[in-house]
């Protein structure tokens, strides 16, 4: 069975983008050879990389035309889009899915081996662990406030305890936090 992982890089605020939809150059004052080492590790281990409509575009838009050992994964990897008005998904190995994916996730868990990744994907992230689907959530906060934005948490979520399993300082002042939903999974 395949583990369920969001993976997101925040503000300290918690916002996953700017005011404007893809208002990401904030990334930028974190990426450095360690974050770059923990996404082509995270890759190397993924079964596939699930979307929303909205990640979807952005990341097919930005990686269909990158270079490198990144870009050649994201390239790759199966890719999951779910979204009732999307008509087509054209980047290489995605499979649109016009279904709930409260119902479908579960599904797609039991038929992978390793690890399944949601990156981005706000409303979809809150469906999901609405839902109790997640197997553990990472979370790069870097150190910076952006005083708006779109937070990552931004619709009415059920309460979730959560058990820290890891907190690493990078370099950059970036910390991944690694933690699995408490109690009994």
């Amino acid at each position: 069975m395949s583990r369920l992982i969001m993976w997101n890089l925040v503000t300290v605020e918690g916002y996953f983008e700017g005011a404007r939809s893809w208002d990401l150059e904030w990334h930028e004052s974190v990426w450095g050879p360690e974050l770059e080492a923990l996404s082509l590790e995270q890759l190397r281990r993924a079964d596939r990389l699930i979307f929303g409509r909205v990640t979807y575009e952005g990341m097919a838009a930005y990686w269909k035309t990158a270079q490198g050992e990144i870009a050649d994964f994201m390239n790759r990897l199966p890719k999951v889009v779910f979204s009732r008005t999307l008509r087509r998904a054209d980047w290489s190995n995605t499979t649109l899915v016009n279904e709930d994916a409260a119902l479908k996730v579960p599904e797609l868990k039991r038929k992978g081996e390793g690890v399944s990744f949601v990156f981005g994907s706000g409303n979809l992230s809150a469906t999901l662990v609405n839902h109790g689907l997640f197997d553990e959530y990472r979370l790069a906060v870097a150190p910076i406030l952006l005083g708006s934005g779109r937070p990552l948490f931004g619709q009415a979520l059920a309460r979730h305890p959560l058990k820290l399993l890891e907190a690493r300082p990078l370099s950059t002042g970036c910390v991944v936090l690694r933690y699995q939903p408490a109690g009994d999974r």
